[in-house]
């Protein structure tokens, strides 16, 4: 009994179970999500337009996007097992209640087509170009599984009014429900085909701010625009979401011909409007880093929400350019100092 309970034999046991804990923290997955920086993605060849005359002079347009993935339990019990610059968030933070996680990845690979829908109005409107475009609404993607509202809106409703102002983008539905709190009664207006329906939908908390009265459904803003020709995009990744528009559009004038990145590697991240408006993104900090990385010349980020602000904390050396609207951003490419 003795040898059996031996120093030797003791400490190799143990030894034994530790391998075997780490092992199943590595490989079993956490409620908790990783945000991880990744490179910046060139989009000469991913925009294509009639006519294209793109400058070969070793510039470039590029965005940047946050790889968002599941963490392990050793990444979420411990930092140091974590990508650099990863930032470790629940998963309510990217995936609503009720949602799963290939739906919430739909929603944003459908939020990204509208950003590139928008970008091209933006950008073939910069080059004098005139045509009808306007935002027609929010279109109910899903529903939440804990929202109110289930039972009476439905996939595909398109909400064109709450509580009593019109709701043209995702904006309009954001200012109109700041103004009550989770429980109070909203009314909509939704189009259903050819119908005009309205509607009383009870409020809910959101999940990660529970002051906020949320309706609980994925909103994707409705964008009617007939385009003089076609502007493709062939990503040819899964990527999602609305903070490629700025880079969608200044790719857009590249290929009509028009320099703007005046032979520098130029990344910019933004949510673009219809105005030209450059609006707040999420994954700052994952998207400075990325750029820092990959050492572009500079980083076209939104003055909107701080995020130039905060990008200024982790640039370490890269030149951040804020940027309000469409027109600064060509404004303020057309003044940074070239390669010589």
């Amino acid at each position: 009994m003795g040898r059996w309970l031996s120093p030797a034999r003791l400490a190799a046991a143990g030894a034994i179970l530790l391998v075997a804990v780490f092992a199943y923290m590595v490989t079993q997955k956490s409620d908790k999500l990783l945000e991880v920086p990744d490179k910046p993605h060139s989009l000469n060849g991913i925009v294509s337009v009639p006519g294209t005359t793109r400058r070969q002079d070793g510039g470039g347009v590029y965005y940047v996007d946050v790889v968002i993935q599941k963490a392990s339990l050793l990444q979420a019990a411990f930092k140091t097992f974590r990508p650099e610059g990863a930032d470790l968030i629940p998963q309510a933070a990217f995936v609503p209640s009720g949602l799963s996680y290939s739906q919430q990845l739909k929603v944003d690979q459908e939020t990204m087509k509208v950003s590139q829908k928008k970008a091209s109005v933006v950008a073939l409107r910069a080059l004098g170009l005139r045509f009808p475009a306007r935002e027609g609404g929010v279109r109910v993607a899903a529903i939440n599984s804990g929202s109110r509202a289930r039972g009476l809106l439905r996939p595909d409703d398109i909400v064109v009014a709450a509580d009593g102002g019109k709701v043209a983008t995702r904006l309009d539905l954001f200012n109109a429900l700041r103004r009550h709190r989770p429980g109070d009664i909203v009314p909509l207006t939704v189009l259903r085909g050819a119908k005009r329906l309205r509607f009383r939908v009870r409020t809910i908390a959101d999940d990660i701010d529970p002051r906020r009265a949320l309706i609980g459904f994925a909103p994707i803003e409705v964008v009617n625009a007939r385009l003089p020709f076609p502007v493709r995009f062939d990503l040819g990744r899964d990527v999602g979401g609305p903070s490629a528009g700025l880079a969608f559009a200044l790719e857009v004038l590249e290929q009509r011909g028009r320099d703007v990145d005046y032979g520098l590697r130029v990344a910019a991240t933004g949510e673009i409007q219809l105005d030209g408006t450059v609006t707040s993104i999420g994954g700052v900090k994952q998207k400075t880093i990325g750029a820092r990385k990959a050492h572009v010349d500079a980083f076209l980020v939104p003055v909107d929400g701080d995020n130039a602000r905060d990008a200024k904390r982790y640039a370490r050396g890269l030149r951040i350019v804020p940027v309000k609207n469409f027109q600064q951003a060509l404004r303020a490419l057309a003044t940074l100092p070239r390669k010589s």
